[in-house]
């Protein structure tokens, strides 16, 4: 009577047709398959709830979903506990080998994820990596005290190169726009100053300084490429004259402490100097020369894992 039973059950459930090629819509989910092997290995629907988390409507309605999915009856139930048919048996035992493969595939992924966790590579132009990222960094290593970090210094263009050559998983840029490929988000924002030193004619003048005088003087200047440079370029309308160029921060201000020439720099680069007065600022008489310092990943690639959370971490200071 009970086999009987199952063949009528199977015939009032006929596998339903679904587009070729389209096997999740024939195929039950993962959850479902786990949950038919529960109750197999524990011989009740109840207790294959209870191991897995769910109500026991919930399994019930599980099961009878993925049997009218697949046109088959799966398992008897009764007052004394529920029991596989035959044709569950069978599909139990298919279903066994798709947890097995998923398990092996779930084991694969972590590992790719653990490996992709275990470095980090970031590109970041002059004044961020100097003054910014350290911080940044050592909250990161809190956070994460398994992932290497390598940092690739440059100037911003250098950093869009890095970032779409596949040799970094994070950039920070300081210019006026987005480089080509990439997206971006808004960090932080800073100030370009002019300063010379104590011993420059500038630091003993009473009026501010016009952008004409400004543009007329050989600077020391980052290179060509650099995110001060561009917005500095841009202020002047055209390009600003170079008493100096150097590659970095470092050099600029090093080389306008010693009395070489005046020099515009980032705030966040001189505020020592300045507290020391081994610097001085002079006052410009125009609007502020501000940028805006972004986080920069090639478009449509999203930062994930530990790129995601240095990302985070420069939201937070």
């Amino acid at each position: 009577m009970g086999e009987e039973r199952h063949r009528q059950r199977e015939q009032q459930n006929p596998v339903r047709e679904s587009p070729p090629g389209l096997l999740a819509h024939r195929v039950p989910d993962l959850g479902a398959l786990e949950l038919l092997l529960a109750v197999a290995r524990l011989g009740s629907l109840g207790a294959a709830a209870r191991e897995l988390g769910i109500s026991q409507p919930a399994a019930s309605s599980r099961i009878r979903s993925m049997e009218r999915q697949l046109g088959l009856a799966l398992v008897d139930r009764s007052p004394r506990g529920s029991r596989l048919t035959g044709t569950g048996a069978l599909v139990t035992d298919w279903a066994r080998r798709i947890v097995a493969a998923a398990e092996e595939f779930d084991a694969g992924a972590q590992a790719l994820r653990d490996r992709r966790d275990s470095r980090l590579t970031v590109a970041a132009s002059m004044t961020i990596a100097e003054y910014l990222l350290p911080r940044w960094l050592l909250a990161l290593r809190a956070a994460r005290p398994d992932t290497a970090v390598s940092l690739l210094a440059g100037n911003s263009a250098v950093v869009a190169e890095r970032l779409l050559a596949g040799e970094a998983d994070l950039g920070f840029v300081e210019g006026l726009t987005v480089p080509a490929g990439l997206d971006s988000t808004v960090i932080a924002h800073d100030r370009l100053i002019v300063v010379t030193a104590p011993s420059h004619p500038w630091s003993r003048r009473r009026k501010p300084l016009t952008p004409d005088e400004l543009a007329a003087t050989a600077l020391i200047l980052r290179e060509e490429g650099s995110g001060t440079r561009q917005v500095l370029d841009a202020a002047l309308g055209g390009l600003a004259r170079p008493l100096i160029e150097l590659s970095s921060t470092t050099a600029v201000k090093a080389a306008a402490v010693s009395g070489a020439g005046p020099s515009v720099l980032s705030e966040l680069a001189v505020g020592e100097e300045l507290t020391a007065r081994r610097l001085v600022e002079i006052p410009l008489d125009a609007a502020p020369l501000t940028r805006a310092l972004r986080a920069v990943w090639p478009t449509g690639h999203r930062p994930t894992g530990p790129a995601r959370d240095l990302l985070g971490l420069t939201r937070t200071g």
